[in-house]
C-alpha cells in the first residue's frame, strides 16, 4: 500500500466535504418534489453540464478506457461507441431540446405527453419503469464492482481482514469495499438531491481534471526517457477487416485479452456498434442521471447548451488520464501488479498504475477524484432511480397529496432499498466488462424500438410501446444464458427485430392516440418524421404554426459533431503521445466543425 499522510488526508477531506454537501443543502432539497428530483429547475446549464460530465468520468467506465488503450492503443477510440458515446451529439442538435419542451420530472412521466392517459398509455408508463429501474440497478453494479476492484489495490485486504468480524473470499473482497464506500455517496444524494449532486460533481470534476493534466505530465516526462514498444498498427487509428494487432514477444498475455474480447474482425464489430448505435442515439436518452440533468435544465435552448457542453468538458481531460495511464503501464508493465485470485485481470491496470507511478501527495488527490467518479455515477443513477420510484410510482398510484414530508421519508427510504438491491446485483456480477456488454446490447437492445418510434411515427400508440419494450426486455434478460459464447452486441439485431414486430403487431392491436393527445404533444416538441396527417390537422386549426425543424439540418449537424467529438477524443491522445503532425492536423478539424457549427447550431438555438 503506497499511502502518505497525505494521501490520507487529502482523501478523508473529500469525504468530509460530500457528507457536508449533503447537511447544507438538505434543507432546500426537502423544499418539494421538483427541488429534490431537479433543482427546482433553477440551476445553470454550465454547473449541469458539468455535473453530467463529471458522473459520466465514472471509476469502472475509466478503468475499462484505460485497459481499451492499452491493448488496442488508438483504435480504441472507437469501442466507447458501444454506449454509444456519441449520442451526446444527437441529445445536443435536437433531442434535448425535444425532451425538455415536455415540462415533465421523469422519463415516465413523459409517456403521459405522447399518449395521453388511457389503458395503453399506463401499461407503457408502468414497462419504462420497469426498465428504468433495471438500468438504474445495472449501472450502479456495474460501478460497484469497478469501485470495489479499485480500492483494493490501495488498500491490501490481509491489512483489513484481522479487523472484520468473519472470513471474506478472495473474490468478494471488491464488494466489501463497494458497499464501505457507497454508504457516502448515498448521505449526500439521499440528502442533497439533485443540487447536491451537482455541487459534489463540480468538486469532483476541479480534482479530476487536476489528476488528469498530472498523469498526462508523468507519461510524457517517461517518454522523453525511453520509447514505446508496441505493435505495428497500434499507433493507427483506422483498421481494416482484421484488427491485426500482434503483442507476440512483446506482452503475449495481450493476444489471449483481445481473442476473449471478441474483436478480432474489428470491421464487423465496427459496423455492428455504428449501427446499434446511431438506432440508440435517435431513440433518446434512456431513463438514467442524463435524462434528469436535462429535465433539471431551466429551457429547452440550455438543455441543449448543456448536452453540447459535456463532450467538451468530459473527452479532453478524461483521455489526458486515459492515455497517461496506458503509456506509463505499457512502459513499465512487469511492474504492475495484475493477479487476482491466481489470474490476470487486465480491469486491475488502472489502480496498479497509480499505485507504481503517481508520486505520494497526488496519489491521494487522484484517489478522491476518483473516488469521487464513482460516488457521482453512483448517486446520479440513484437519484434517477429515486424518481422514478417517487413520482412515478408513489405519487402517480398510491399517494398523489402526500405531504413534504411523505415524499422526504419516501425519498430516503427508496434511496437506502435501491441501494440494498444493486449491492446485491453487484454481488454476483464477475467484472465490469459482463455488466458493459449486457447493459449497453442486451437491455439497451429492448430500449430502441420503441424510443424510436414514438418521437417518429404519429401512428405508434401506447400499446405499440409497451409490447415492443416487452418483447425486447424478454429477450434481453434471457439471451446471455442461451448465447453464452456470443458477444452481447452480435445478438443484438435479434433483440431489435424482435422488439420492432412487437411494436408494430402491438401499434395495430389498439386504435390511434387520441388526437388532441398527438396535436399538443406536435405542437409542442416540434419532430420530424412521419407526422404529415397530425402537421395538416394542426396547420387547419393555426395556419400561423410552423414547425421550425428540419432532418437534413439536424443530420449535418450530427454528422459533423461526431466528427468534431473523435477528433476532440484523439487530440490529448496526441498530445501525451507526442504525435506532433497528426496533434496539428487534429486541431484543425476541431477548429473546422466549431466554425462551421457555430453557425449552423448554436447561432440558430433560439429559433428551434
Amino acid at each position: 500500500m503506497k499511502l502518505g499522510i497525505i494521501d490520507i488526508s487529502v482523501i478523508i477531506a473529500y469525504l468530509a466535504i460530500t457528507v457536508l454537501i449533503g447537511l447544507v443543502l438538505r434543507k432546500w432539497a426537502q423544499r418539494d418534489k421538483s427541488a429534490y428530483l431537479l433543482g427546482g429547475n433553477k440551476l445553470p446549464w454550465y454547473m449541469l453540464g458539468l455535473s453530467n460530465a463529471s458522473g459520466m468520468f465514472d471509476i469502472s467506465g475509466t478503468m475499462w478506457m484505460v485497459t481499451l488503450a492499452v491493448v488496442y492503443g488508438l483504435k480504441s477510440v472507437w469501442i466507447p461507441w458501444l454506449w454509444p458515446s456519441f449520442n451526446q451529439i444527437f441529445l445536443m442538435v435536437y433531442l434535448s431540446m425535444w425532451l425538455r419542451r415536455s415540462n415533465v420530472t421523469t422519463g415516465a412521466e413523459w409517456i403521459r405527453t405522447r399518449f395521453g392517459s388511457g389503458r395503453e398509455a399506463k401499461l407503457s408508463h408502468t414497462i419504462v419503469i420497469a426498465f428504468a429501474l433495471i438500468n438504474c440497478l445495472g449501472l450502479m453494479a456495474y460501478g460497484f464492482i469497478g469501485l470495489g476492484k479499485f480500492v483494493q489495490i490501495f488498500v491490501p485486504w490481509d491489512i483489513v481482514q484481522p479487523y472484520f468480524p468473519f472470513h471474506v473470499a478472495a473474490e468478494y473482497v471488491p464488494h466489501v469495499y463497494g458497499i464501505a464506500f457507497t454508504l457516502f455517496a448515498v448521505f449526500y444524494s439521499i440528502l442533497g438531491g439533485m443540487s447536491g449532486i451537482v455541487w459534489a460533481d463540480l468538486i469532483q470534476y476541479i480534482i479530476m481534471t487536476i489528476s488528469a493534466v498530472v498523469i498526462a505530465v508523468i507519461a510524457m516526462t517517461a517518454l522523453g526517457h525511453q520509447s514505446l514498444n508496441v505493435p505495428d498498427g497500434w499507433m493507427n487509428p483506422f483498421f481494416g477487416i482484421k484488427l491485426d494487432l500482434d503483442w507476440t514477444g512483446i506482452i503475449n498475455e495481450m493476444n489471449d485479452k483481445i481473442a476473449s474480447d471478441g474483436y478480432s474482425f474489428f470491421s464487423i464489430f465496427f459496423m455492428m456498434m455504428l449501427f446499434k448505435g446511431v438506432l440508440a442515439s435517435v431513440a433518446g436518452p434512456i431513463p438514467n442521471y442524463d435524462m434528469q440533468k436535462i429535465l433539471s435544465t431551466k429551457s429547452p435552448q440550455e438543455a441543449a447548451k448543456m448536452s453540447g457542453l459535456v463532450s467538451v468538458v468530459l473527452v479532453p481531460v478524461r483521455y489526458l488520464m486515459i492515455t497517461g495511464f496506458a503509456v506509463l503501464a505499457i512502459l513499465y508493465y512487469d511492474q504492475l501488479n495484475l493477479v487476482i485470485a491466481g489470474k490476470i485481470d487486465f480491469e486491475q491496470i488502472l489502480p496498479s498504475a497509480i499505485n507504481q507511478f503517481v508520486p505520494i501527495g497526488f496519489t491521494g488527490l487522484l484517489l478522491a477524484g476518483l473516488l469521487a467518479a464513482f460516488m457521482s455515477t453512483f448517486a446520479g443513477t440513484l437519484n434517477a432511480a429515486q424518481a422514478y420510484l417517487v413520482n412515478d410510482i408513489y405519487l402517480n398510484y398510491y399517494k398523489p397529496n402526500a405531504s413534504n414530508r411523505e415524499i422526504k421519508i419516501t425519498n430516503y427510504t427508496t434511496g437506502i432499498v435501491v441501494v440494498a438491491i444493486s449491492i446485491i446485483f453487484g454481488i454476483f456480477a464477475t467484472d465490469i466488462n459482463s455488466i458493459l456488454q449486457w447493459l449497453v446490447s442486451g437491455l439497451y437492445g429492448s430500449y430502441i424500438a420503441s424510443n424510436v418510434l414514438k418521437w417518429h411515427w404519429w401512428r405508434f400508440n401506447g400499446s405499440g410501446f409497451f409490447w415492443g419494450m416487452v418483447a425486447g426486455l424478454i429477450p434481453a434478460l434471457i439471451f446471455p444464458y442461451v448465447f453464452t459464447e456470443t458477444l452481447d452486441l452480435y445478438y443484438f439485431p435479434l433483440i431489435f427485430l424482435i422488439s420492432t414486430v412487437g411494436c408494430i403487431v402491438g401499434t395495430y392491436l389498439a386504435p390511434p392516440t387520441e388526437e388532441g393527445v398527438l396535436k399538443s404533444f406536435y405542437k409542442n416538441v416540434r419532430p420530424w418524421g412521419f407526422w404529415k396527417p397530425i402537421h395538416e390537422k394542426v396547420v387547419a386549426e393555426d395556419p400561423a404554426f410552423i414547425k421550425k425543424t428540419s432532418f437534413k439540418r439536424d443530420a449535418f449537424n450530427v454528422a459533423l459533431g461526431i466528427i468534431g467529438q473523435t477528433a476532440l477524443v484523439l487530440l490529448p491522445i496526441y498530445f501525451v503521445l507526442k504525435q506532433n503532425i497528426p496533434m496539428v492536423l487534429t486541431t484543425i478539424v476541431i477548429a473546422v466543425c466549431v466554425f462551421i457549427m457555430k453557425k449552423t447550431w448554436w447561432n440558430k438555438l433560439n429559433e428551434f
